[in-house]
């Protein structure tokens, strides 16, 4: 009797060192479902590897996901703490853009995550590089190489200076894929407090219009306008598309008291709005 007590805990003991080991190779695995590696950048210990769902940048809003492989062991480290900084090399001047912190995605896993918004594409002579600060076990390590980030095809961001003096940038976010359906949309808001700071603006409201200047610019019905539901948080709505094709998304941004800072509204004689996204699908 006492044998097979032994013999079943000693199998039990095995299959949970199975299921574990199943459930570890799941994470790592299931880790990256959705991104694509478009960079690595490499130093004489690590090799950052950076991920987006895209498998590239372009200019506009960016999640972007990273790992951190040690060059010896071949093995990702799950204890960094990770900073990061995005430039862009003018000819004249270099200044920043909208960016967040760079978060641990889960507690055992590899990837570390966040968004950097890009206001303008690069060219010939002006370029974005990347700089990643990162800690191990109390080392500080650094890394910097040039990122590519080609101007997008439609309009995802609005640089402007509001009735009240301020310059704001307005980025399309969400959604990824849109359908003829309400959407749930996403906007991130910032504004230039110097070259390199660009802090969220907390309060406001995106009013959106979305129109159809083929099809005589009708509308759709039931948009939500994007509001913010936590400090420092992005801006949620719903988006209203009846139909495939081309939409612009004409755009207001009022402040916190209900002043329109920047933007029209649409009327039989105004067709268009100053501020807007576009999409098409």
């Amino acid at each position: 009797m006492k044998t097979s007590i032994k013999y079943i805990v000693a199998i039990f003991a095995m299959a949970l060192t199975f299921v574990s080991c199943s459930n570890d190779d799941e994470t790592a695995v299931n880790e990256l479902e959705g991104i694509t590696k478009f960079k690595e950048i490499t130093n004489d210990t690590h090799t950052i590897e950076l991920y987006s769902h895209m498998g590239s940048l372009e200019q506009g809003y960016n999640e972007i996901s990273l790992r951190i492989k040690d060059n010896t062991t071949d093995k990702y480290i799950k204890n960094a703490e990770v900073s990061w900084a995005p430039l862009m090399h003018m000819t004249s001047m270099s200044h920043s853009c909208p960016y967040s912190a760079v978060e641990k995605v889960t507690e055992n896993g590899t990837l570390y995550e966040g968004y950097i918004m890009f206001q303008m594409a690069q060219n010939d002579t002006e370029y974005w590089d990347l700089k990643i600060d990162y800690t191990i076990n109390d080392v500080n390590y650094t890394v910097t190489s040039v990122i590519d980030v080609p101007a997008s095809t439609k309009r995802k961001v609005n640089t402007f200076t509001g009735s009240d003096g301020v310059k704001y940038l307005v980025a399309y976010i969400e959604p990824h894929h849109p359908k003829v359906a309400i959407n749930n949309m996403q906007v991130g808001v910032w504004k230039m407090q110097n070259m390199m700071t660009f802090p969220v603006v907390d309060g406001y409201t995106v009013k959106i219009d979305p129109r159809m200047p083929s099809m005589g610019n009708h509308t759709s019905p039931n948009n939500v306008h994007a509001t913010q539901a936590t400090t420092g948080g992005l801006y949620d709505g719903k988006l209203s598309l009846t139909m495939t094709g081309y939409w612009k998304i004409n755009l207001q941004l009022a402040n916190a008291e209900g002043t329109v800072l920047k933007g029209e509204e649409i009327t039989e004689t105004v067709t268009a709005s100053s501020i807007f996204f576009e999409i098409e699908f």
